[in-house]
This record gives C-alpha cells, sequence and structure tokens, in this order.
C-alpha cells in the first residue's frame, strides 16, 4: 500500500523562526568537497521542511562538483543532492497535503545531501509503507528520470524492443525494471562483466557489452545513458521510426554521426534533462510516478539495489566510490544526526 499523509494537525513555521545550523556536503571549490554547517532552511509557501534521513548521489552530483553544472536557481550553489528522503519536520503557508511525521521521497534541483531540506510540497512523494530510507533515498531521482524518458519521451510500448546504454547503473536499473513491467523487450549494455548478471536478473531478455551494439538491433527505443561516444552505434542499430533518448553523457558530450543513417531509419534523436524545470513540469512527474510507478515499488515488483552507502561525514569516500564505476545501483549517503 501507498502512504497517505495523515490528517494530523499541521505545524506552520513561520519565516521568522530562529534559524539554527545544520550539516551539509559543501562544494567548496571546483573539485573539493567537505561537510559543513550552514543556516536551518526554512519552509516557503507551499513547502515542507524535511529531515532527511538517506540522499541518493548521481551523474549530476559529479558534474557539479567538478563546476561542470551549476545549480537551477533558487537551488542551494554549493549543496549537491538530486534526490533525498525523510520526515517531515514542519509545513510553510498554504501547505496541505503533507503534515509533520509523514514519510516523503523527492527530485530536487540541489540540497539533498544535507541535515534538512525546503521542498515545495507539489514535489514529494509519499514513501510506501516498508521502504526504508536507504531505498527511498535513491529511488526518487533514478526512476523519475528513467519513466521520464522511457514513456513521456521515447513513448516506449507493450511489445516494443528497447536498448538500455549503462544498464547497471542507478537510471540504468531503474530503466530496466520499468520497461520490463510495461511489457517492452528489454537488451541491457554493460560494460562490466561482472555485473551482467545482476542485471539480467531484473528481467532483460540479454545483456551485451558495449561494443555488441549495433549488431544487437533493431531497437524501437534506445536509452542513451552513456553519452556521444555510442550515438553512432545507437543509430546503426535503430529500428526504422526508432527513438533514442539521451539523458547521460558521461563519456562525453561530442561526436559526428551521419544524419544519412538517421535519415534512411526516420529516426528520431531527442535529448532531455530534469533538474532545470520548472515546478509545474516536475510535479506533473512526480505525479505520473505516483499513480503508476509507487504502487510498483510498494508491492516489490520493483526495488531500488544499493551498491553502497555512507555516513554523511564519509560523503568525499560516497563519492570516490561513485567515481569508481563497476556498481550495480545505488550509491547513497544515509544522514543520521549526530552521528
Amino acid at each position: 500500500m501507498v502512504a497517505t499523509a495523515s490528517r494530523r494537525t499541521v505545524r506552520v513555521m513561520s519565516r521568522d523562526a530562529t534559524l539554527g545550523l545544520v550539516r551539509a556536503v559543501t562544494i567548496v571549490e571546483p573539485g573539493r568537497l567537505e561537510v559543513t554547517e550552514h543556516a536551518d532552511p526554512q519552509p516557503g509557501t507551499g513547502e515542507a521542511l524535511v529531515r532527511v534521513h538517506a540522499a541518493g548521489l548521481n551523474g549530476a552530483d559529479l558534474m557539479q562538483l567538478k563546476g561542470m553544472y551549476p545549480a537551477p536557481p533558487n537551488s542551494p550553489p554549493d549543496i549537491p543532492g538530486l534526490e533525498f528522503a525523510g520526515e517531515v519536520m514542519a509545513v510553510g503557508p498554504a501547505s496541505t497535503r503533507f503534515a509533520p511525521g509523514d514519510a516523503v521521497m523527492a527530485v530536487v534541483g540541489g540540497g539533498g545531501q544535507a541535515e534538512l531540506i525546503s521542498a515545495h510540497e507539489r514535489t514529494l512523494l509519499p514513501v510506501p509503507h516498508g521502504i526504508d530510507w536507504v531505498q527511498a533515498g535513491g529511488f526518487a531521482e533514478t526512476f523519475t528520470t528513467a519513466h521520464d524518458a522511457l514513456f513521456t519521451q521515447a513513448g516506449l510500448r507493450m511489445g516494443e524492443r528497447v536498448l538500455i546504454n549503462g544498464a547497471a547503473g542507478g537510471v540504468g536499473v531503474a530503466a530496466v525494471q520499468l520497461a520490463v513491467r510495461a511489457g517492452a523487450r528489454v537488451t541491457a549494455s554493460v560494460r562490466a562483466e561482472s555485473l551482467r548478471d545482476q542485471v539480467q536478473a531484473l528481467g532483460a531478455e540479454a545483456v551485451i557489452a558495449p561494443g555488441e551494439l549495433a549488431a544487437a538491433g533493431p531497437f524501437d527505443v534506445i536509452l542513451e545513458l552513456v553519452g556521444a561516444p555510442n550515438l553512432a552505434a545507437d543509430i546503426a542499430a535503430l529500428a526504422t521510426r526508432g527513438r533514442i533518448v539521451v539523458i547521460g553523457i558521461g563519456a562525453g558530450a561530442r561526436t559526428e554521426i551521419d544524419l544519412r543513417a538517421l535519415m534512411g531509419k526516420r529516426g528520431q534523436v531527442m535529448a532531455s534533462t530534469l533538474r532545470a524545470r520548472p515546478l509545474e513540469e516536475k510535479a506533473l512527474c512526480a505525479r505520473r510516478l505516483e499513480v503508476e510507478v509507487l504502487p510498483l515499488l510498494a508491492s516489490g515488483l520493483v526495488h531500488v539495489p544499493v551498491a553502497a552507502r555512507f555516513a554523511l561525514h564519509d560523503a568525499e569516500r560516497a563519492y570516490e566510490r561513485f567515481t569508481a564505476g563497476a556498481k550495480f545501483g545505488k550509491v547513497v549517503i544515509e544522514v543520521i544526526r549526530g552521528d
């Protein structure tokens, strides 16, 4: 069963409440992070103040650390973290859905890797009963990104063949599970041979090495999580009227392709990011996920594999583990006050 907002009396926090200090992962300069203290965030109109229990790491965090992906407006410029899970502590004016004590998770523009965060209630999702904080902390960004790319952007349908490049990471693992549950025929591309059996256990029909892309097609949809070096092979593996969605560029953002090959397939190449979208679009993504994916999570039909977990004070090690690659699923920071 999916958790719902309680009917308890709502505590509204005023904007002039006395500020305290909370710890947060902080980018002190490009390439260097520390755990430092910041003033408590305060919930604004329509927002909830959440005590964070877990926050997932994502490729965008690594890019921000390198100085290549600044936070969008109205997000902390120096605190990374695009997803979190935690407990509502208080709500701001005109916030009506959630109440103190509710377990929630969300995608945010930044600031998730901290003890406290304020987030708009329209982007929050209830944490299903039985899902622990670490899984919830690694759920929202990866499953929202995968769901939006496969179904909203690419229009994946039952029975279609889909290739997922970079399928062992957080978004890839989510995409494999969602595509399988939607009745698609899934091929997963995984560089690390040691991880291929784990990806296949998620329901993929085939798991291949990156060099086998072109010969494995044709595919109706290709989800590109690796980047530009794969694009020529993606086009070669595309079915007539196939769709390529680029949502990851960790291996590079520039390449050269033969447009005649794409024209011959009558194919489409599209790209998408989630972080900088306006509130209305993020809220719509959250509601689609709540209706279509949270019941799967609650019933165990999809899950969040966790490759490694680290305490907040060990954030630097968490980033090192993420950068090392060869991981199945998520790297998650556990936020325990006073650890």
